[in-house]
């Protein structure tokens, strides 16, 4: 047995072509606001943005009219979005306060919960922790949710640019002045072909970056600018898969234990969304200690469970997909979300509750924040570092921060294992988060040693169990197979190490080829597990990855 350490293995941030400090050419697309991704965040914004304007106008306020554009990566709108998900209804109750939850783009009410300590043949079940009770919450799909969000912006009048990668920022000194996008059409030597499309520039009055987690703006920006976080951010990564079911699911289920290596963090979900679909997916922190550890692999087997089987048998596998989690929680939240002429909101800064299972309520009401924050700078015609800090200050001052703060331990707890760290998390949820005061140390995952080990094989059915192959076609990728790789692979990638980036990836990108590392980009489905652990993600032409319809 010997040990991989991921970052020795890792290219660096290629920060001189994230961070371009020419100036704009004469073509490009001027905007008072530009927005980077179409997800809850970026839209949540848009909306709030489009209605301060509109409001501020009818009051006789004297502002005029704004071109607010929204960028999108994906072909279409939801697209590339993956949730669980259990959605708190809150910060879209606070958008949309003309409407009833009934009218927001939920599945339904949470029936019941239930949370269950698996072993591999048994399902113990246990008290709900206070942090992972959801009554009064709905499940949903989120690319419904970005849908619908995207439908209520464009009725404001907001511009929606699908199938626009933001390639690097624009900059002048210290101010971001826009993006430049991704070009597409190029070959596998990046040769352009008949279909080619240069990069197309946008330059804004602000900013705001909402690219989802492990955003490549979000880390050039931050590393540009010296901004660092008490403890790095911690990633997981979900496996998720869409049942169509012959019989209704009447609780939301959570579990702990069991396909999991006590060492690792993480557990299960499966939720109702109406009478005739369930959600299913297994999260697993990047921290993990073997190096054939494969989230996919064991998300299969658990569906061989007897908690699990007797739902799903009978029934048709619609969607899968895959996407990591920021779970770093209050102390690796950056020092500064703001700067001058940009803002930062939702995962790309980490507004993710580990201990609650919730992230999407906090993204919406940082998007309202950054439209508040972005509002109030233009009408006083100063976009600088320190008229847009109020934004900081309302997301520090906020609900958000108060719920990390409170369990701000918990998912570092873990880092001693499963048992250990369940049982600091019972003291922290008791104290109120007061136990064991200060902060627990985290190094990244990346600088955290890999036991290589023997994989045990697994063989799917095509039935309830499924291989990697079968998993990404039923994510509708599409990307073309001729585009030129996407993935920055670093130096010394062994026999061993190849292996390792093979088990991590749930889509099959990375395999082993005698004591070579092949890397088939066109499987890559966007969820950033290799820019955690291994080679580096870059944005590639618009409309490729998954074609997610309801997850």
């Amino acid at each position: 047995m010997s040990t991989i350490l991921p970052i020795q293995h890792q290219p660096p941030l290629p920060l001189d072509r994230l961070v371009l400090r020419d100036p704009p050419g004469d073509e490009a697309i001027g905007m008072d606001v530009l927005i980077v991704g179409a997800g809850p965040a970026g839209l949540a914004c848009a909306i709030e943005l489009a209605r301060l304007v509109k409001r501020d106008q009818e009051a006789g306020g004297g502002m005029a009219d704004l071109e607010i554009g929204v960028l999108e990566k994906a072909g279409s709108l939801g697209e590339h979005n993956l949730s669980g998900a259990v959605v708190n209804p809150r910060a879209l109750q606070e958008l949309f306060p003309e409407l009833e939850p009934s009218d927001l783009p939920f599945r339904q009410r949470v029936p019941d919960e239930a949370v269950y300590f698996l072993s591999g043949t048994r399902a113990q079940r246990i008290p709900t922790p206070p942090t992972m009770r959801n009554r009064g919450y709905y499940t949903a799909s989120i690319c419904e949710i970005v849908r619908w969000l995207g439908e209520r912006a464009e009725e404001l009048g907001v511009n929606l640019f699908a199938g626009f990668p933001a390639d690097a920022l624009l900059v002048e000194g210290d101010a971001v002045r826009g993006i430049r996008t991704a070009p597409s059409g190029l070959d596998r030597e990046r040769q352009p072909t008949g279909t080619y499309t240069p990069p197309t520039e946008l330059t804004a009055r602000i900013t705001v970056v909402a690219e989802g987690t492990r955003g490549l703006l979000g880390q050039a920006w931050r590393q540009w600018q010296s901004v660092h976080s008490a403890n790095p951010q911690l990633f997981a990564l979900g496996v998720k898969e869409l049942w169509e079911v012959p019989r209704p699911l009447g609780e939301v289920v959570h579990t702990l234990g069991w396909p999991l290596p006590t060492d690792a963090f993480g557990g299960s979900f499966m939720y109702p969304l109406g009478p005739t679909q369930v959600a299913i997916g297994l999260v697993v922190g990047l921290d993990y200690h073997d190096a054939s550890l494969d989230v996919h692999e064991l998300l299969q087997r658990m569906k061989l469970h007897p908690l699990f089987r007797p739902q799903l048998e009978g029934g048709q596998l619609l969607e899968w997909g895959a996407k990591t989690i920021p779970e770093g929680g209050y102390h690796a939240l950056p020092s500064r979300l703001s700067g001058a002429g940009v803002l930062f909101a939702g995962d790309t800064v980490g507004l993710v509750d580990v201990p609650s299972l919730k992230g999407i309520h906090y993204a919406v009401q940082s998007g309202v924040y950054a439209a508040r924050a972005a509002f109030a700078a233009l009408k006083a015609g100063d976009v600088s570092a320190p008229a847009l800090a109020g934004y900081d200050r309302m997301v520090h001052e906020s609900y958000i921060v108060a719920d990390m703060r409170r369990t701000r331990n918990m998912r570092l707890a873990f880092k001693d294992g499963l048992y250990v760290g369940g049982l600091k998390a019972g003291l922290m949820t008791v104290t109120g988060g007061r136990f064991p005061g200060g902060k627990i140390h985290m190094t990244e995952d990346a600088r955290t040693p890999r036991a290589t080990s023997t994989a045990q094989p697994f063989t799917p059915d095509g039935r309830l169990t499924f291989s990697k192959v079968d998993a990404v076609f039923k994510s509708g990728n599409a990307t073309r197979d001729t585009i030129p790789s996407h993935l920055i692979v670093g130096p010394d990638v062994t026999g061993e190490v190849a292996d390792f980036y093979s088990h991590m990836c749930p889509a099959g990108v990375y395999e082993r080829v005698g004591d070579e590392l092949r890397v088939n980009a066109p499987n890559c489905i966007d969820c950033k597990a290799t820019d955690v652990l291994g080679p580096r993600w870059t944005p590639r032409e618009g409309g490729s990855g998954p074609k997610y319809r309801s997850m």
